[in-house]
């Protein structure tokens, strides 16, 4: 199917979804994941009409984006990635959200630099539910703290929560935690599910999907 089919697809799910569990299809946005994708796949979901999509890495995401957001102003960018503090002023010049806050000194990079371009961005709290020692994020435990930090001492503006579970465990348990927490912190917003998984995480609040191979095919290298 082409990539214009697989959208459509998508959507047409997301709303069967949101009609079982009482929600509206416009609760959900779905970010198109971009990442090692051909400049005629990425060209294929603009023609499609899609406008919102996800990067994980500065330096591709520069090379993809920088000329199709001069040509087309409606084009909302997420970073969904690690982002390296020396890579901050780059980030916040192309990005229009940053999903993976997950460490003090990364906040105040962001909320310095934010102040120098004047260009406040909504960011998201990466939140590792799994407590996995290799994986980025800010634990459950930590999640108050660090929010209030990066809320107050750094004045981000913090819109949601987002996740990626452990491949071992049911993803649910983990969109059930991540939605849990962000009622604690009266947060409405959760970026959570990916192509495998976005169909169980629609139900448990998911207001952001990630979608990369079920838009795109499998991953290629431009």
């Amino acid at each position: 199917m082409s990539i214009a089919e697989n959208l459509n697809n998508i959507n047409e799910t997301i709303k069967k979804i949101t009609v079982s569990c009482g929600r509206t299809a416009t609760d959900i946005q779905l970010i198109a994941v971009s990442k090692k994708q051909s400049s005629t796949n990425i060209q294929a979901a603009l023609d499609a009409g899609h406008r919102l999509f996800g990067e994980n890495r500065l330096q591709e995401a520069q090379a993809h984006w920088e000329k199709h957001k001069q040509n087309y102003d409606d084009i909302t960018l997420h970073l969904i990635g690690s982002l390296q503090t020396n890579k901050v002023k780059e980030a916040i010049a192309l990005f229009d959200v940053i999903e993976t806050v997950d460490r003090k000194k990364l906040a105040r990079h962001l909320s310095k630099e934010m102040k120098k371009q004047n260009r406040y961005l909504p960011c998201f709290i990466q939140v590792n539910t799994g407590e996995e020692e290799q994986k980025s994020g800010i634990t459950p435990a930590n999640l108050k703290a660090f929010y209030e930090f990066c809320t107050k001492e750094c004045e981000l503006e913090i819109k949601g929560l987002m996740c990626i579970p452990p491949a071992k465990d049911p993803p649910a348990l983990h969109f059930a935690l991540l939605s849990k927490l962000a009622k604690e912190l009266n947060l409405s917003e959760l970026s959570m599910g990916m192509s495998s998984d976005f169909e169980k995480a629609i139900p448990l609040g998911a207001t952001y999907i990630r979608v990369g191979t079920g838009i795109f095919g499998e991953r290629e290298n431009p």
